[in-house]
């Protein structure tokens, strides 16, 4: 009886990730193949060039602001000196608001997010990143500095 209920849940919830049209899994991988040049495919950057993805994200999005701060990297940029995981960094990350859509964003965050551990230090009440919000984030228009601005709300720690 066990086995029953959690198939039904199992396909209840592959009919509702249908339905939503939103497959971040494949859509994430095939988009962070953008990232990986930096960031490499370990997620764990180039020390002293380029930060760690690994073990660093879950600490963002799990900051008030922290889940919109993430999506407007990716949508805008960023420019200035950043400390992650004790390590200070002062490059730039380049905008890909204008080469990648909303879906690409959403799934590439996702995908972020769950790789290399890092879904185990995601906030129990984590939800994915979906299309819509960064859709409602575009709008924002920010410059590489004006995100930085946004970081620096986050009061990360230098662990973080």
């Amino acid at each position: 009886m066990t086995k029953f209920f959690f198939a039904l849940i199992v396909l209840s919830l592959g009919a509702y990730a249908g339905a939503q049209g939103f497959d971040w899994e494949a859509i994430g991988e095939a988009t962070y193949a953008n990232c990986a040049g930096c960031h490499q495919t370990n997620g764990k950057g180039v020390p002293g060039v380029f930060p760690s993805l690994a073990g660093h994200l879950p600490n963002i999005v799990a900051k008030q602001g922290g889940r919109s701060y993430l999506i407007q990297v990716l949508l805008f940029g960023l420019q200035g000196e950043i400390n992650v995981l004790g390590q200070a960094l002062d490059g730039a990350m380049p905008a890909w608001g204008a080469s990648l859509s909303d879906e690409q964003i959403a799934a590439v965050l996702n995908h972020e997010l769950h790789s290399w551990g890092n879904a185990d230090l995601l906030p129990a009440d984590f939800a994915l990143i979906l299309p819509e919000e960064v859709a409602a984030l575009r709008n924002a228009r920010l410059n590489s500095s004006q995100t930085y601005e946004l970081r620096t709300a986050l009061e990360l720690d230098p662990s973080d």
